[in-house]
C-alpha cells in the first residue's frame, strides 16, 4: 500500500467512525453530481470538523463563502441553535439553486439563506455581529476576504478557511497560479496579524494534500 493509499484509507476509517453521511448528505452529494457541479465540496470529516468548531463557540450567527451546493451548508446549518441563523453566499446562480434544495431537504430553510452575489460584495454590505465565518471560494479573493471577516465577527469569532495548502504550492507560489498566491498571501495574512490567534491543519486523504486555516480574533 502506497503512502497515499494508507492516508485515504485511514481518512475513510475516520470518517465511517465520527462522520458517516446519513441520508440527506448523501443526497446531497448525488444531487450536486446529477446537477454537473464540480466535486470539490469538503469531505465528511471536514464537515464535521466545522460543525463541532460552530458548536464548541456556541455560534449563533454563520457566514459561509462559497456555497457551492450545499454540503457544508447542511454541517454549518446543524450545528446552529434554533434561533440560529446562516447565510451563505453563492457567485453561480445554478449551485445556489442545487443548495437551496439541499438546504430545504434538510429542514434547514428558515435557519439558512442563500445568497447569490460576489462574495466581497455581499460581505461588504452585512453589519458585525457573526460568531464563524467559513471560506471556501476563490483563494485569490481570500486576503480580502480575510480584512471583511475580522470585520464583521465579534471578539472570540472564528475563521475557519477551506484549501489553503494547495498540495504545497504555497510553498513557492507560480505567479501564473492565482489560487496558490491567494491562499500564500492569506497565510501570511493570518500569521501576521495582531488581532488574530491562528493555525493551519495539514490535511491528507481522499481530499488529496490540502490544508485547514482556523483563526481566532483575540479578545
Amino acid at each position: 500500500m502506497s503512502a497515499t493509499q494508507l492516508f485515504e484509507a485511514v481518512d475513510t476509517y475516520i470518517n465511517s467512525l465520527f462522520a458517516a453521511d446519513d441520508e440527506i448528505l448523501s443526497r446531497a452529494v448525488e444531487r450536486a453530481r446529477k446537477a454537473g457541479l464540480p466535486e470539490i465540496q469538503v469531505s465528511s470529516g471536514q464537515g464535521k470538523l466545522i460543525y463541532l468548531l460552530a458548536k464548541m463557540i456556541g455560534a449563533k450567527r454563520i457566514l459561509e463563502i462559497g456555497t457551492l451546493g450545499g454540503y457544508s451548508t447542511v454541517w454549518l446549518g446543524r450545528a446552529l441553535p434554533k434561533d440560529g441563523e446562516l447565510i451563505s453566499v453563492e457567485l453561480d446562480a445554478a449551485h445556489a439553486a442545487v443548495a437551496r434544495e439541499t438546504v430545504k431537504d434538510a429542514g434547514l430553510s428558515e435557519k439558512v439563506e442563500i445568497v447569490e452575489g460576489r462574495g466581497l460584495d455581499e460581505m461588504r454590505a452585512l453589519e458585525p455581529s457573526f460568531d464563524l465565518v467559513f471560506l471556501d471560494a476563490n483563494k485569490d479573493g481570500y486576503p480580502a476576504y480575510l480584512k471583511q471577516a475580522k470585520r464583521l465577527l465579534r471578539k472570540g469569532g472564528l475563521i475557519v478557511a477551506d484549501n489553503v495548502v494547495r498540495e504545497g504550492a504555497v510553498l513557492e507560489p507560480s505567479q501564473v497560479d492565482p489560487n496558490a498566491i491567494g491562499a500564500a498571501a492569506f497565510n501570511q495574512a493570518l500569521a501576521s496579524d495582531p488581532d488574530l490567534e491562528a493555525i493551519v491543519l495539514q490535511q491528507v486523504g481522499i481530499k488529496g494534500h490540502d490544508g485547514l486555516a482556523i483563526a481566532r480574533v483575540k479578545d
